[in-house]
């Protein structure tokens, strides 16, 4: 499946039904008076969080939402039936901005959370509505009222509690697969992940989600190499596994690297709780090992991890300093599915 994580749309809700001008008539009836029915209200245009997409791939092949329009008042004092509202299901992590993509109308993390995003138009009133006792014959029937139309922006953050940063060839994706059933791509050149990946990794009898975006370089935030736009889709993770390949020239040069884009591209990345590792610690002898522990810690100022993923070496340490901190910080709000909150524009 592809990978997409951006997609404008655009959304119409429905026009409500006109209503009937209709009068009663039938045998012996004299004075059957009116009897037209009132219109339907016209289709909602509605969000919907749900499960099993990570993507918003649909969104590349159709991007013009229409709800229906309400159903006509009838005679007989029937009133026309509501317009199918038109729903937009989306993954969760899904945020929803307006056309200039400044103001964000809705941000969907919780699976069943829903918001309307345009309300569909009023039915119209039949001729019944305007019976008084001095116009016992109204020929009056109002339209529906029409519905509203916008252009919107999604773009999708994916959930995760922990996500992998690092240079290029770090050995995020080894990592990533040997915790977890996902599958990145793996090779011994740079930017072999070219779009985030999922992985669900269990320790101690918790589950929680990784996540392992493209390798960031120097000058990431100006857009050398992939850039950091996939960096958005570890700001909801809780921690953040920041892996230094121990076969680099630096490890404390290569930590800072990626530390400086983190912070260039903001939204709190900075802040949140880091676990620094060494990782292919297999792939070097003792004493460089030994030198490039003692740089990623005057640079880091912890003491790192060492890790291979490969030989299996401090893995489940890694994992256990992970859910710890997962768990810590959990946030124990819910959002009632099926809710549906309303954007106001």
């Amino acid at each position: 499946m592809k990978f997409l994580d951006s997609a404008r749309v655009y959304i119409r809700s429905g026009d409500g039904g006109a209503g009937c001008l209709s009068f009663r008539r039938e045998k012996f009836i004299e004075f059957g008076g009116p009897d037209g029915g009132d219109g339907g209200r016209g289709g909602d245009v509605i969000a919907e969080c749900a499960a099993g997409l990570n993507t918003l791939v649909d969104y590349r092949y159709q991007q013009h939402f229409k709800a229906a329009t309400g159903m006509h008042g009838m005679g007989k004092n029937r009133a026309g039936a509501k317009g199918t509202d038109a729903i937009l299901m989306v993954p969760a992590g899904t945020q929803i901005f307006d056309e200039e993509g400044e103001v964000l109308l809705a941000d969907l993390i919780e699976i069943g959370q829903r918001i309307r995003l345009a309300r569909g138009g009023n039915g119209g009133f039949g001729n019944t509505r305007f019976k008084t006792s001095t116009n016992q014959a109204p020929r009056r029937a109002n339209p529906g009222q029409k519905g509203e139309e916008h252009v919107i922006l999604l773009r999708l953050k994916l959930i995760a509690g922990a996500g992998i940063v690092g240079l290029p060839n770090a050995g995020k994706s080894t990592f990533l697969a040997t915790v977890s059933a996902a599958r990145p791509r793996i090779a011994d050149y740079p930017f072999t992940t070219l779009h985030p990946q999922l992985g669900a990794a269990t320790c101690d009898g918790r589950e929680f989600v990784v996540a392992d975006i493209p390798g960031l370089i120097e000058g990431a935030h100006d857009g050398h190499g992939l850039g950091d736009r996939f960096l958005g889709h570890i700001e909801r993770c809780r921690v953040v596994l920041h892996l230094v390949d121990a076969g680099t020239g630096h490890a404390g040069k290569a930590y800072k690297t990626v530390r400086r884009e983190l912070e260039a591209y903001g939204n709190g990345l900075a802040e949140k709780p880091e676990i620094v590792a060494l990782a292919k610690i297999d792939s070097v002898d003792q004493a460089t090992l030994q030198a490039q522990v003692l740089r990623l810690k005057r640079a880091a100022k912890q003491t790192p991890l060492r890790l291979s993923a490969v030989a299996g070496i401090n893995m489940r340490e890694t994992l256990r300093r992970l859910s710890t901190i997962i768990a810590e910080t959990q946030n124990a709000k819910t959002v009632q599915p099926g809710a549906v909150a309303e954007w106001h524009p």
